[in-house]
């Protein structure tokens, strides 16, 4: 009895339980727009919203999500022909207008975007674009006009922040980003900025201590592990770089189509330019550093012709891009003896160096030694790489041109130590390097290291110019032996040019020097073969004189 009246009860009961458990889960399982962009799955609400576009069971301004979603998903090509649609709709809201500009701008559209925003209503937002586009016009009075209208609200500061920021005026942005956080702690994206901004500054330990507050809060953000693995190549290497990357590396994961971009391109930067050719060309247009860096590989290859191809157009704003077309311009310049091509270069060089925001960053000085260099004042030259020389005591191409400022200036014993601390064998290869490394060898009375460079040399298209200089070098600084040698080359090598005389007289300073204990008796026993090299007729005369002394002192000479 008591289990007859229980069972259906209890049987009841559980039936209807269940079919509310069902229920309650099915209401759960309906995802909500607004918990989407709670959680800023803009994905998951891009995916929901196109699915209630095709079931029919439409959001209320659904397409105006939908372009908002695209936005922040960086798909800004997506959001534009969604806003563009709406536009086209007679009762198509205002504001509209204002967001397809901003799509506009993020594609790089600026024209457009200006026409765009000119239609929408005077708002924050149309103040703020149109603040960023008077900025990319390099209209500066329009560009205060704007400002101006800014008010001290986060969005607008902000974009103040943003504005300094592409100026280069970091500390600036520094300030901002930092009185914005102490009103609202929990902005943590904004230490992000502040961590960009120091980056910038080239204080990449201060970075890596800003950005780790943010990393400890979001531990997957694809932004903040591209900044810390940045920070990790200025610090340390390339290796180092990639391995903070390796959590990014699987491409297809990350949900920004400009972060798969942004990866892919400093994977090259972080592999020393391996696939620039094939990863860099597309990203011209999309990141601004593609240009400069594939512009830098062109440099390293020594195709300095199509480095200038790439960069000839380009309007430098920012320092680096200055100081780039700088180099490329000197570059040049020196390939093809080019006045106005160095003349640029020393102008943009100049340009950095004296810049209030420049001048006392280790770049600002190497570009006003790199001024002083072209311009040919070395003492100009080594008070700026002096100031920064404990930065790049291993640093080759710094060394290179520490040494032959040293040289110009004739203090050629510290500018041969540093010459011999470079490690590069193109640079140790390059006729520059060899002759001035020949020149400090005979001015610190070295003379036989210099001719074994030219010996070194082989047959090069160089070696003909480093034995005049050995030759005419070793002669004026009494190393009479070396330079009788080098002038007996230069006569074997070209016998219809007077090098005769010069031979002549380094044989007869050697003798000099033999009669004053200076050198070797043995020497002379030398010297005979290279003068009968010569066939001039005062030849017979000079050994004779020789042969008289060797014999008269008992030095043999066969």
């Amino acid at each position: 009895m008591i289990l007859s009246r229980i069972k259906p009860a209890v049987g009841g009961e559980a039936q209807s339980t269940v079919s509310d458990k069902k229920k309650k889960s099915k209401t759960k399982k309906i995802p909500r727009l607004e918990e989407y962009l709670q959680q800023r799955d803009y994905l998951g609400a891009l995916t929901l919203l196109e699915f209630q576009r095709d079931t029919g069971e439409r959001e209320e301004h659904a397409d105006l999500w939908i372009g908002y979603c695209a936005f922040h998903l960086g798909d800004y090509k997506r959001a534009m022909e969604e806003y563009k649609s709406l536009t086209m709709q007679a009762d198509c809201p205002a504001e509209v207008w204002v967001y397809l500009a901003c799509t506009l701008f993020f594609l790089g559209l600026y024209k457009e975007a200006e026409e765009a925003a000119s239609k929408a209503p005077v708002s924050p937002l149309q103040n703020r674009l149109l603040f960023h586009l008077a900025h990319k016009f390099n209209d500066e009075k329009k560009l205060m006009g704007f400002h101006q209208n800014l008010e001290d609200v986060t969005e607008d500061q902000l974009s103040l922040a943003s504005i300094h920021y592409m100026r280069s005026h970091y500390q600036e942005a520094i300030d901002i980003y930092k009185r914005i956080l102490l009103q609202n702690r929990d902005f943590l994206a904004l230490k992000v900025y502040v961590a960009l901004c120091y980056y910038k500054l080239d204080y990449y330990d201060v970075s890596q201590e800003v950005l780790a507050v943010y990393l400890q809060s979001i531990p997957d953000s694809t932004i903040a592990l591209n900044l810390k693995a940045c920070n990790h190549f200025r610090l340390y290497n390339g290796k180092a770089a990639e391995a903070e990357l390796k959590n990014l590396i699987d491409i297809s994961s990350c949900s920004f189509e400009f972060a798969k971009e942004l990866i892919r391109h400093n994977l090259v930067v972080f592999r020393g330019g391996e696939g620039a050719l094939q990863v860099l060309p597309p990203l011209i247009d999309v990141i601004p550093e593609a240009r400069l860096n594939l512009v830098i590989y062109y440099l390293r290859q020594d195709d300095v012709q199509e480095a200038y191809n790439l960069i000839k157009d380009l309007v430098p704003t920012t320092p680096q891009e200055y100081i780039l077309k700088g180099v490329v311009n000197a570059a040049l310049g020196q390939e093809i003896c080019s006045r106005d091509h160095l003349k640029i270069a020393q102008q943009f060089f100049q340009l950095v160096g004296g810049s209030a925001s420049e001048c006392d960053t280790i770049p600002g000085r190497q570009c006003m030694a790199s001024c002083f260099f072209l311009l040919r004042q070395f003492e100009d030259v080594l008070i700026y790489l002096n100031s920064v020389k404990s930065y790049f005591y291993n640093d080759d191409t710094f060394n290179f041109n520490y040494a032959q400022a040293k040289a110009a200036l004739g203090n050629y014993k510290e500018a041969e130590e540093v010459f011999l601390l470079i490690q590069s064998e193109k640079i140790k290869s390059d006729y520059v390097y060899l002759s001035w490394l020949a020149r400090c060898y005979i001015m610190n009375q070295k003379g036989r290291l210099a001719w074994e460079l030219y010996l070194k040399m082989g047959t090069s298209a160089d070696s003909f110019s480093l034995l005049q200089l050995i030759a005419n070098d070793c002669y004026k600084m009494g190393q009479f032996y070396y330079a009788a040698k080098a002038f007996d080359a230069l006569e074997k090598l070209d016998p219809g040019s007077n090098y005769w005389e010069g031979k002549r007289g380094a044989c007869v300073g050697v003798f000099q020097l033999i009669l004053a204990g200076r050198e070797s008796k043995e020497t002379l026993r030398e010297v005979v073969p290279l003068l009968r090299n010569s066939g001039n007729p005062q030849v017979e005369y000079i050994i004779r004189a020789l042969r008289k002394w060797a014999k008269a002192n008992r030095v043999p000479l066969s």
